[in-house]
């Protein structure tokens, strides 16, 4: 997404391993970064890792977006979740922000009306797993060398939750249903 330091990179699902890696990430860039989950505790825990501003999307986040930009909006949205949290993202988006589509956990995957793109002037990037090393393989070597040279400096690390034995894998899966993981399992 072309994310540069001093911008604002909203990050949803941030409580989860992929979302706290998009927050470390960011800041590692120089990014503003704001983390969204349905939990305040969660949330306190990715604040207690880096992130800048926490928001519980249950009780909407895009007018707090705007306050927390000066009423610009996010200059970079990521979001694996889809559905009501992408509509209101599209709200909430600087113009010629852009906004990354990552999944849909929200099992929703939602429709774009074209006249907010027109309006905010903003960019939709689909972002596959591994898909852009995979058409770029010097770019996407590019792009790991960077990731792994942080990981060695321990600069980034995976936030693993907890680990269990194969013999315990439904309390993993319980764990991971009733949403008590902050990272991976």
């Amino acid at each position: 997404a072309n994310l540069e330091a001093g911008e604002t990179l909203l990050v949803h699902g941030a409580t989860g391993g992929v979302g706290l890696a998009a927050v470390d990430v960011g800041k590692l860039l120089g990014a503003h970064v704001i983390a969204t989950s349905a939990s305040d505790e969660k949330l306190q825990k990715v604040v207690d890792l880096g992130a800048d501003h926490a928001l519980n999307v249950t009780q909407g986040f895009k007018d707090r977006v705007k306050a927390l930009t000066g009423g610009r909006g996010a200059d970079v949205i990521f979001d694996p979740v889809g559905g009501d949290i992408f509509d209101e993202s599209v709200r909430c988006i600087a113009f010629d922000g852009r906004l990354c589509v990552i999944g849909f956990t929200s099992g929703r995957i939602a429709d774009l009306p074209t006249n907010m793109a027109l309006i905010k002037g903003f960019s939709l990037l689909g972002v596959r797993a591994g898909e852009y090393g995979r058409q770029f393989p010097d770019r996407g070597k590019e792009n790991m060398d960077a990731i792994w040279q942080w990981a060695r400096e321990g600069k980034t690390t995976p936030r693993v939750h907890a680990e269990y034995p194969l013999d315990d894998t439904l309390a993993a899966r319980a764990a991971l249903q009733n949403r008590e993981v902050v990272g991976k399992v």
